[in-house]
């Protein structure tokens, strides 16, 4: 079988575009200059330990692993639980119902974010962070409902309803026979909903307040004052715990499907 040349190079500009940014925001971390510049001039980790020595970033990074943990788990509270009973009761619920869970995706975050500041702290002068929980929550659970309805589909239900008939209460059943067989795709929903929910931007700008506010925000709040290389370091920092994230949920799942 030929390879066409063109399909090589085709994939090789696609996989440029794609790493190039992120050689370039660690080139700049790097740099042993006082302002972002790429190729590095000199290499130093200092920036990176600037990026410690900052309050800020330590406070909003803290806050941002605390909102994407708990938000992904409220998520995860409401999409399961959904996300079963649209695969389990397809028939009988209306086909439109599942396109609900989907809209805080196709709503664009800057109208969900304004809305979530009328409703919540504004509306229901909610605090500042539980509003910013409760709206990571619905920002992420689009993946909840989806990646685990996913495994849902593929799940034989009749096993669930041969453990009711001999005697196992519904609920009983759900932990010990559905639950089990559909781990793979709640530990990928909360992967893909954590990841999405520390780097958002859109929503969190509109509900953060005083003393509180997270990781991707106090980035852009320092590039309005500094303009040196602490802020590629951070990136870098960030895109180093999707990358740890992302390979020890590959380690998880290619365990959990050996042990399947």
């Amino acid at each position: 079988m030929r390879t066409n040349p063109l399909l090589i190079a085709f994939t090789a500009l696609v996989m440029v575009f794609l790493v190039a940014p992120l050689v370039i925001v660690i080139g700049s971390s790097l740099s042993d200059t006082s302002f972002l510049t790429f190729p590095p001039r000199g290499l130093t980790l200092k920036w990176f330990a600037n990026v410690f020595e900052v309050d800020a970033f330590r406070t909003t990074m803290l806050t941002s692993f605390e909102l994407g943990v708990f938000g992904t788990g409220l998520s995860l509270l409401v999409g399961i639980p959904a996300a079963y009973a649209l695969n389990r009761f397809r028939i009988e619920l209306p086909k439109w119902l599942s396109s609900v869970f989907v809209l805080p995706v196709l709503v664009p975050e800057i109208v969900l974010g304004f809305s979530l500041m009328k409703s919540l702290t504004i509306g229901l002068s909610m605090p500042y962070f539980t509003a910013m929980l409760i709206g990571h929550a619905i920002l992420v659970l689009p993946y909840a409902v989806r990646v685990v309805g996913a495994s849902l589909a593929a799940f034989d239900f009749s096993m669930e309803d041969a453990a009711i008939s001999l005697g196992s209460p519904p609920l009983k059943t759900f932990f010990t026979v559905v639950l089990p067989n559909i781990r793979s795709g709640v530990i990928a929903a909360f992967i893909l909903a954590f990841i999405t929910s520390i780097n958002d931007v859109s929503v969190s700008l509109f509900l953060t307040g005083p003393g509180i506010s997270t990781l991707p925000i106090q980035i852009l709040a320092y590039m309005d004052q500094f303009f040196d290389p602490t802020v590629a370091a951070v990136s870098a920092l960030l895109m180093l715990v999707t990358v740890v994230v992302m390979a020890g949920v590959e380690a998880t799942l290619g365990l959990t499907f050996l042990t399947k």
